[in-house]
Parts: structure tokens; sequence; C-alpha cells
């Protein structure tokens, strides 16, 4: 369980890595990021059966460009609360992600929607560019409203 603090009153939430739906305050009500960690146990729960798309970021610590953009993913965490989950994969700790998805280079970017992969990125692209491939995704799922 996660403790994440709304970005809108202070208060603090417990979030659970796994869920369908959004996760939003218990006191002001108002969306709160979803940033969790995601392991070959936990994959299929925590991105799989999301009702929220999921972009899915398979790192690894030794990894500079995975480092790179690293904050850029936490932003959009932020930036998109309620309308996107992220889940960050090791893909040291968890090869069989990697396997299963034929990963052979960090860091790969995973956009799921309805459990299953809708897209992917491969390497560290600037923050505009993952910023608008991530908005274009969210607009085609129609989740671009709020």
């Amino acid at each position: 369980m996660n403790v994440v603090t709304c970005p809108g009153c202070a208060a603090k939430n417990r979030v659970p890595p796994a869920r369908a739906g959004r996760v939003r305050c218990a006191k002001c009500h108002a969306d709160l990021p979803w940033l969790v960690e995601a392991d070959d146990d936990s994959f299929d729960t925590v991105v799989g059966d999301a009702t929220l798309p999921v972009l899915v970021d398979v790192w690894a610590p030794w990894c500079g460009p995975c480092r790179q953009i690293a904050p850029v993913v936490e932003q959009l965490s932020r930036d998109l609360a309620g309308r996107l989950k992220i889940a960050k994969v090791n893909a040291d700790t968890s090869p069989r992600v990697s396997q299963r998805h034929g990963i052979s280079s960090i860091p790969t970017l995973l956009l799921y929607r309805n459990g299953k992969e809708a897209d992917r990125m491969i390497g560290a692209a600037p923050a505009p560019q993952l910023r608008t491939w991530i908005e274009r995704s969210l607009t085609m799922d129609g989740t671009h409203h709020r």
C-alpha cells in the first residue's frame, strides 16, 4: 500500500497497487496520482486487471536513460491523475515480465488498455514526445475528458 498526499487538500491517502477504477482522495475526492510498482508475481493483478489505461515503465537502477525519464513518468502520474495508472517494473528483479513482452532494451514503456498491450515506446524519449504519445493514446481511448 502506497501513501499519497493529495495535491488538492494535502490529506494522506493509502493507495492500493491493484484495484479497478480510479483512486481518489478520501477527504476531498480529487483524483490521486497512481504510481505503483509491479513485479513478476503482481503484474497481472496490478496491470491486467486495471480499468484505467496503464503506462508500464520497464527500467533498471543501473540504466542511465531509465533514470533520465523517471521524473517525467512521475510527473505524468500527477498531471494525468484519474486518467492513467503508472506501474514501474524493475527488469532486473522481474525477468518474466521482460521475457513475456520480448523486451531486449530499456527503458521500454508499454501502454496497456483493457488488460492488453496497446502500444509501446522503446528508449528515453524527450518529455514533450513522451507526453504527446501518452495524450494521443488517452484521446484514442476516449479518456480525454474528466
